[in-house]
């Protein structure tokens, strides 16, 4: 059996941190021969709001780079964050929980992004 995607693992942390969310990446079928995933505007795949807060999510496993590179080469990520939406890329690795153990554990890396990372 195969474990939590990091887009499960990322709603179910936004959820402990009281956002509601949801996700609007889509998966298409037949598009290619196995399909493909399309993310809102290329760049979002959750939702969040909370208050007077709403907030687009990149949810990603292991190649963080990746899809920092893809957020920050998009030029609708500028356009969100003007329009007052925050942008925020979550990615998941497994981390010894202490130095020298062998138990591991699921954690989260998060970079939030302003205006300022765009000029």
């Amino acid at each position: 059996m195969a474990g939590k995607s990091p887009t499960q693992r990322t709603l179910e942390y936004m959820r402990e941190q009281g956002y509601t969310c949801g996700i609007v990446e889509k998966f298409l079928c037949y598009a290619g021969k196995f399909g493909k995933r399309v993310d809102l505007f290329g760049i979002i795949d959750i939702i969040a709001i909370k208050e007077h807060e709403i907030l687009g999510v990149q949810s990603c496993g292991q190649a963080f780079s990746e899809h920092n590179k893809k957020i920050l080469e998009s030029e609708h990520s500028k356009e969100w964050l003007q329009a007052g939406g925050k942008l925020t890329l979550i990615g998941w690795r497994k981390l010894k929980v202490k130095r020298g153990g062998k138990a591991m554990r699921w954690k989260p890396r998060i970079k939030e992004y302003t205006l300022e990372d765009f000029k």
